[in-house]
C-alpha cells in the first residue's frame, strides 16, 4: 500500500458575524489571490448565508477561483431555516450556540429538510450538488443522509478540543481520515457494514505535543475551556501556533516526516470571521512553507480529491500515526499518536518519564448523544470510551497517565527510534542512560510494551478517582462504564488495584493491551 502525505487548504465562509465588526469579503478575496499566486488548489466551503450572497458568489465564480473546489459549510442560519420552513430560535441570524447553530439542535426529520434545501440551492447556483461538506461536527444521521442521497467525496470536522467555543469533541481518530460509524460520527466504524461511506478528515492541525493537555494543572485538573495550539494562522505567541514561523516549520516537518503509516495529513486555511489583517501574516508564511513541501512530495490538493483517493485506497479506516521526536522548542518532549479503527493511543516522554498519555477505545455499539435526540443546550459533547486520559483524569495533584516503570522506578528515556513495520504496525524503541531498552509496538488492535535490560516492567495507571470512570479490575482486563456504556480493555496479565491506581505487571518482561 502506497502511503500519501496530504495537505488540504480549506477556507470556510460565513455571511454573518454578529460578534464583532469585520470585513468578511476581504479574507476570501485575498485567500483566492494567495492560492493563485502559489499555484495551489484549495477548497472553499460556503455557509448558506454566504451561498445566497451575490458578493461571495461573484468571487466563487471568478476566473481566479476556477481551479478551486466549492462545497458547503453546515452551520445552521436563519435564512436556511426560513427556506426550510423551520422556526429560527437563534439570538442572531447566525448563532454559534449548539442548539441552534448545528444540525444536532434539530430533529432528524428537520435535519433532512435543512440538507435538502442547502443542497438544492447549491445546485441551482452552480449546476451540481456539492461533493464536500464540513462543520465543527455533523451528527451521524445528517452525514449519512447527505452522503446516501446526494453523494459526498469527503467531509471534515473539528480537531479534538474540550469546551472550546462550547464544543467538546474528545477522543476521536486523532488526525487524518476515518470512515465514521453510523451510530457515532465521532468514531471510526469497526466493520464496513456499520460505516458511513464518506471519509471524515480532522481539521485545524493540532500540535501533537502540546494541544492535548494544553493548560492542564495537575492540582486543579484540566481547564473547563481548552486553549488552542493549531496551524490556524491567527494563533501565535509563546505557546506556538500557525502565526509563528518556528512553530510552523517544526509542525510541518513533524507531520510530514514519513512516519505516518497509511497517510499523513493536515488542514490549513482559516474561516473569514477572523478578518484578513489577523490571518494575513500567518497565511503568507505558511504558503511559502507549503511550496517547499510540495517540492518534497507532499500533495497539496482539494478536500474532495483527498476523499476520492481515500475511498479508492481504503475500504476500512486504516491505521495512521504522528511521531513528534521533539517539541517545537527542542525541549526533549516526545509524543507519538497512533490511531486505528479500534482505538487511539498517545505515548509521551518528558522529564517525568515515559507514559501512555491517552488510550481511548472505539465501538460500533457506542451511540452518539444526538443520533435520535435533539441537543437542547448551547454546548455539545462528542466522545468515545476512555481508559487512560492524561487530560481529563488529572487533578488532586495527579497528572494522569499510564506510567512505565522499570524495576519499580520511572523509566526516563534519552532516545527514541521510530519504525514502520507493515501497513498497521508502528514500532518504537527507547533507551535510557543505563542502556535499558523499552519497546512499544502498536498494531490495529494491540499495544505491546516490552523490556530488554532490566528485571521487571510494569504499567501504573494513575488518575484522580473523582475525574475518571469507576474502573474495576477483572482477570481478563480493566473494565469501565462511561456515559452508560460498559467496555473493557483486555490485558495480558490480571490488573491489580493498590489504592487509587491500577497496576499491570509484566509477564516475561512484556505487557500486552488489546481491544
Amino acid at each position: 500500500m502506497a502511503k500519501k502525505q496530504i495537505l488540504n487548504i480549506v477556507n470556510f465562509i460565513r455571511g454573518c458575524e454578529p460578534r464583532c465588526e469585520v470585513d468578511l469579503y476581504e479574507p476570501v478575496r485575498e485567500q483566492i489571490a494567495l492560492l493563485e499566486r502559489h499555484g495551489f488548489r484549495g477548497t472553499f466551503l460556503l455557509q448558506y448565508d454566504a451561498l445566497i450572497d451575490p458578493a461571495f458568489l461573484e468571487l466563487m465564480k471568478s476566473g481566479a477561483n476556477r481551479q478551486n473546489e466549492i462545497g458547503v459549510w453546515l452551520e445552521i442560519v436563519e435564512p436556511l431555516c426560513r427556506a426550510a420552513g423551520i422556526p429560527w430560535r437563534g439570538r442572531f441570524p447566525w448563532d454559534w450556540h449548539a442548539d441552534v447553530g448545528f444540525s444536532v439542535g434539530y430533529t432528524p426529520a428537520d435535519r433532512e429538510k435543512l440538507i435538502d434545501v442547502l443542497f438544492a440551492e447549491f445546485k441551482r447556483i452552480f449546476g451540481f450538488y456539492p461533493r464536500v461538506m464540513g462543520s465543527w461536527i455533523i451528527d451521524a444521521h445528517t452525514l449519512r443522509y447527505a452522503a446516501e442521497r446526494y453523494g459526498l467525496d469527503a467531509s471534515c470536522n473539528c480537531k479534538d478540543q474540550w469546551g472550546t467555543d462550547g464544543y467538546t469533541l474528545w477522543g476521536a481518530y486523532y488526525n487524518g481520515a476515518y470512515y465514521p460509524s453510523r451510530s457515532n460520527a465521532f468514531a471510526p466504524a469497526q466493520e464496513r457494514e456499520n460505516a458511513i461511506d464518506v471519509p471524515v478528515f480532522r481539521m485545524l492541525g493540532s500540535d501533537p505535543v502540546d494541544q492535548y493537555d494544553f493548560g492542564l494543572d495537575p492540582s486543579s485538573g484540566a481547564p473547563a475551556f481548552q486553549g488552542v495550539v493549531t496551524l490556524e494562522p491567527v494563533y501565535s505567541g509563546p505557546s506556538g501556533g500557525g502565526g509563528e514561523k518556528k512553530w510552523i516549520d517544526w509542525f510541518l516537518s513533524t507531520i510530514y516526516n514519513g512516519k505516518c503509516l497509511s497517510h499523513a495529513y493536515t488542514q490549513a486555511g482559516q474561516e473569514n470571521s477572523f478578518g484578513w489583517p489577523a490571518m494575513r501574516r500567518g497565511l503568507e508564511m505558511q504558503f511559502e512553507a507549503f511550496a517547499a513541501l510540495r517540492e518534497k512530495g507532499v500533495v497539496i490538493e482539494t478536500l474532495g480529491e483527498s476523499g476520492r483517493w481515500f475511498k479508492e485506497t481504503h475500504a476500512l479506516t486504516p491505521a495512521a500515526a504522528i511521531a513528534a521526536e521533539d517539541d517545537w522548542k527542542m525541549g526533549g518532549r516526545r509524543s507519538v499518536w497512533y490511531s486505528s479503527r479500534f482505538f487511539r493511543a498517545n505515548l509521551f516522554a518528558d522529564r517525568e518519564g515515559l507514559r501512555l498519555r491517552d488510550l481511548t477505545l472505539f465501538s460500533d455499539s457506542y451511540r452518539e448523544r444526538y443520533l435520535d435526540a435533539v441537543c437542547d443546550s448551547p454546548v455539545l459533547k462528542y466522545d468515545n470510551l476512555p481508559v487512560i486520559d492524561g487530560n481529563r483524569f488529572s487533578g488532586g495533584g495527579v497528572r494522569a497517565g499510564g506510567y512505565l516503570l522499570v524495576d519499580g522506578a520511572p523509566y526516563l528515556p534519552l532516545s527514541m527510534e521510530c519504525r514502520e513495520e507493515g501497513e498497521d504496525c508502528l514500532s518504537l524503541l527507547f533507551r535510557d542512560g543505563a542502556g535499558r531498552e523499552v519497546s512499544a509496538v502498536f498494531r490495529e488492535r494491540t499495544v505491546a510494551l516490552s523490556l530488554a535490560g532490566g528485571d521487571a516492567l510494569s504499567l501504573s495507571l494513575r488518575y484522580d478517582p473523582a475525574k475518571a470512570p469507576a474502573f474495576s479490575c477483572r482477570k481478563e482486563g480493566i473494565a469501565a462504564e462511561h456515559n452508560g456504556f460498559s467496555y473493557i480493555l483486555y490485558t495480558s496479565t490480571a490488573p491489580i488495584s493498590p489504592g487509587e491506581r491500577i497496576v499491570l505487571n509484566s509477564e516475561n518482561r512484556m505487557i500486552r493491551l488489546s481491544v
